[in-house]
């Protein structure tokens, strides 16, 4: 009866809390223009500094004792996002839809650092471009972002002849060589990507792209000279949404995107599944084959699955497969120079030989006539697991990832309608397996930051061999003096090399980065790295067809086109890197901080032919020593007025050992070589503004100078009008390739609230312009290979709905600005070069319907 009693006590004392605890709020937090759900919301009751915050679905639960008396109003924030105070009058589930703070850069979250922060806070320079901006350039990749992110450097001959650098450092100006690791990291949901290719790939369902300036060796598993793309796409929900687009444009622009996501058992497993599909004609027109050239031809499909067994426990599995099978990427013919070679030996007078003209001297009238067609298939993929548990007041994340890349090309580097070269292609597969396991959180009151351990290794193999052929006027090309055996008929046709370079790599890292708070004001931040690599190649190179001869003479001839070549390498290296930062706010408006790092870029191996020396070929250069890298940056974030930013970065990069790309004469090398310029530096400064004067008006722009020079290179290859003279040449004091003195970019937008078709959304138009200055598109500056400055401007129109359909008009170089995007000597340097030019005007209509349940 005791026992029946104090139990009895006992409920009644405990029976109005537990009742009271069974009251409960239940809600979602979600974008108010994509719906999306939103991580990491605070919702807070209103006086009371009670409240929660959102899941990985944007779920949240309120619990009776903050719900004592109804109604009660709720204080919603996300950074980004206009804060919303809701009226919660009953208990039934809500939904509280936030909406984007246009160009609102002092609010925009960022995980540069491995771990979600205000924008603003990050002691580091850092470009967003946000999911409405994505959204609303319709065909999107890395070669938009440079119009945006003036700091950010793109060229491409193809998807292999790819470089993409920050502040003109990361990757060797010029054709690819996959020897050497870039500079410029590209990450993709935590996984990185090796291959420069994936930059010239369609985004597929992106959320978010950062770009991170500067070196990156303490926060991510792949150390970076220059800096990092930082890419995230749209997670799997628990809500179940679906979109679907479709843009009609010149050219014979067709794309259609669509994505669908939802939960497959209850809130523990979510899917999402994405694709994306984009055909144009081409841009350029084959006199010779009579059909265009430059198509594209693009598709592409994103699979995820979230799984959440436990509130502190996730894991997602993604795949991708992208393909590209353009018509592309021919390059037109731009121009000649005189070199200092004989008479003889002048381009005018070899095609006048051969009775030959050049389609057009005008290379913006976009016409060629090339024989050799022209591929770039491309099949890229792979799988990822990503786990994050949280412990303490932290998240440990593991990262394991496979990708492949297949390479399928066929080229013409001779730009012209004659049988010089017959064939260039370089057919490969790719493989990558990474391993990344990091803690990033608290460690102490005062003393937080990232810790974490990388494993990486890829195998890089000729899919059957690399081909280059001659062709049938070859050796005009190349005939160095008089003799007449020069014109033995069949001499040269189909004769070449096939090569076959097997290359591996393996890296191991231990890296990390801690914040230590001095005092409320300043806050010190050293990082350290630890990296060792195994590179190793075989490399085989063997002759191939030709006139059948065994005379002497005729033998010697041949060879001065292509000889056998043969070497092994095998390097191991161990580097030591890191960085110290001192980051003050004085005041919450104003943050700044100073940077002094120390990097490097791993030894490189030369997987594309080397020169010869004596007629043999020169094995000293088979190995690239590493880069050493020396950093200052001093950097200013400011909130001068409401709703704006101005920020302001400042830096000088110096580097030891620069790994240059070489083009020369010597046609067993036509892709180039590279070498080490024994000095470089960089240095510049950045300035960002944005400002939303009203709710409905935002403006933004950047500013870059950047000087970039070579401090010492005395043994540098000749430019393309000096071919013919000396072997070498000091450049010392000369500017680095690629390098704009002036970038910019600057865009507007003006919005209004109304209904189209019954959807609540957003009238709105947008207009954004982009320039550059002059650069040199040579590694060796030269008086003929510079691109002029040019300047492009774009513009939008339309109608974004919150769900239903939205509608709007777009234009791409609206002004038709004929300009180049790279300018390339041909193969052999013989005095003539190519050009790559920049898309015409381009404009069309885009319907997007997206709905959620």
């Amino acid at each position: 009866m005791k026992k029946f009693l104090s139990i009895l006590v006992y409920s009644l004392l405990l029976s109005p809390s537990m009742l009271l605890a069974q009251v409960q709020l239940k809600g979602q937090v979600v974008d108010g223009l994509t719906r999306e759900p939103l991580i990491g919301a605070t919702i807070l009751v209103r006086e009371t500094g009670k409240g929660a915050y959102s899941d990985s679905a944007g779920l949240f639960t309120l619990s009776g004792n903050q719900l004592q008396d109804l109604p009660v109003k709720l204080l919603v924030s996300y950074y980004g996002y206009e804060r919303l105070e809701y009226l919660v009058s009953s208990l039934d589930e809500i939904v509280l839809n936030l909406v984007p703070e246009n160009n609102s850069l002092a609010e925009v979250v960022v995980t540069a650092r491995r771990r979600s922060e205000v924008l603003q806070s990050v002691p580091l320079p850092v470009a967003v471009i946000g999911a409405s901006k994505i959204d609303q350039n319709v065909a999107f990749n890395v070669n938009r972002i440079k119009e945006f992110v003036p700091s950010v450097q793109l060229y491409s001959s193809n998807p292999r002849n790819t470089t993409i650098n920050i502040r003109g450092l990361g990757s060797t100006f010029g054709l690819t060589n996959d020897g050497i690791d870039p500079g410029v990291g590209f990450y993709v949901d935590g996984v990185y990507y090796a291959r420069p290719a994936a930059t010239t790939l369609d985004f597929v369902d992106v959320q978010q792209i950062e770009v991170i300036r500067g070196p990156q060796g303490t926060l991510y598993g792949k150390n970076t000279t220059a800096g990092t793309f930082n890419i995230t796409t749209r997670k799997p929900s628990f809500v179940h949404t679906q979109t679907f687009e479709q843009s009609f444009g010149n050219y014979g622009f067709i794309q259609t995107k669509a994505a669908v996501s939802g939960p497959l058992v209850g809130e523990k497993l979510a899917f999402r599944l994405s694709t994306t599909a984009t055909f144009r004609d081409g841009v350029l027109y084959n006199v010779r084959t009579q059909k265009d050239e430059n198509t594209l031809n693009n598709q592409g499909i994103r699979g995820q699955l979230l799984f959440v067994p436990r509130k502190n426990i996730d894991f997602t599995l993604a795949g991708d497969y992208n393909r590209q099978r353009p018509d592309g990427y021919a390059a037109v013919y731009a121009g000649f120079t005189r070199t200092q070679r004989a008479e003889f030996r002048q381009f005018e007078q070899i095609i006048s030989d051969l009775n030959y003209q050049v389609p057009s001297t005008n290379p913006f009238d976009r016409l060629i006539d090339t024989d050799t067609p022209w591929q770039s298939n491309q099949d890229m993929g792979g799988v990822s697991m990503q786990a994050n548990v949280n412990i303490g007041k932290g998240v440990l994340t593991s990262t394991s990832a496979w990708r492949t890349w297949h390479w399928d090309p066929s080229n013409d580097r001779d730009f012209l309608g004659l049988q010089a070269l017959k064939r260039s292609q370089a057919p490969s597969v790719h493989n990558q397996w990474s391993q990344e396991v990091r803690f990033a959180g608290e460690f102490s009151p005062k003393v937080s930051g990232t810790m974490g351990l990388f494993a990486f290794y890829q195998d890089l193999q000729p899919k059957g061999a690399h081909i280059e052929e001659a062709g049938s006027d070859q050796w005009r090309f190349i005939q160095n003096n008089q003799n007449p055996l020069w014109q033995t008929p069949g001499l040269l046709d189909g004769y070449g090399i096939r090569t076959i370079p097997a290359f591996q790599n393996l890296s191991a890292a231990a890296f990390g980065q801690i914040d230590w708070n001095i005092a409320p004001w300043l806050t010190i931040l050293p990082g350290f790295r630890v990296n060792y690599d195994d590179k190793a190649v075989q490399f085989s190179r063997t002759t191939f067809g030709g006139l059948a001869t065994e005379d002497p003479a005729l033998l010697a001839l041949k060879q001065a086109a292509y000889r056998n070549l043969a070497f092994e390498a095998d390097i191991e290296d161990i580097n030591y890197s890191g960085q110290i930062t001192l980051q003050s706010q004085l005041h919450k408006q104003v943050n700044t901080f100073a940077t002094y790092s120390i990097g490097f870029k791993p030894v490189g191996l030369n997987l594309g032919g080397i020169p010869t020396s004596n007629g043999e070929p020169d094995l000293t250069l088979a190995v690239v020593k590493p880069e050493r890298v020396n950093h200052l940056e001093w950097g200013l974030k400011t909130s001068p007025i409401r709703n704006s930013i101005l920020n302001l970065t400042v830096f000088n990069t110096e580097i030891q050992d620069y790994q240059t790309n070489v083009q020369v004469a010597d046609l067993a090398v036509n892709r180039g070589y590279l070498a080490n310029a024994e000095r470089v530096r960089v240095r510049g400064a950045e300035l960002e503004l944005a400002y939303q004067p009203t709710s409905g008006l935002s403006l933004n722009g950047s500013l870059s100078l950047t000087d970039g020079r070579y401090v010492s290179f005395k043994n540098a290859p000749v430019p393309l009008e000096e071919t013919g003279g000396v072997s070498f040449k000091d450049i010392s004091g000369e500017e680095l390739p690629g390098i704009s003195r002036w970038a910019g970019s600057a865009g507007a937008e003006w919005s209004t609230s109304g209904k189209l078709m019954g959807s609540a959304g957003d009238y709105f138009v947008g207009v954004d312009a982009f320039f550059r200055s002059t650069f040199s598109s040579n590694p060796s500056p030269s008086t003929v290979l510079n691109v002029p400055g040019y300047a492009l401007f774009n513009s939008s129109i339309g109608f974004r709905a919150q769900k239903g359909i939205s509608l709007f008009l777009w234009s791409r170089n609206l002004t038709d600005t004929n300009y180049f995007e790279q300018l390339l000597p041909a193969a052999g340097n013989t005095g003539h070069y190519a050009g790559v030019l920049g898309d015409p005007r381009t404009f069309g209509f885009t319907v997007r319907f997206h709905n959620f349940q």
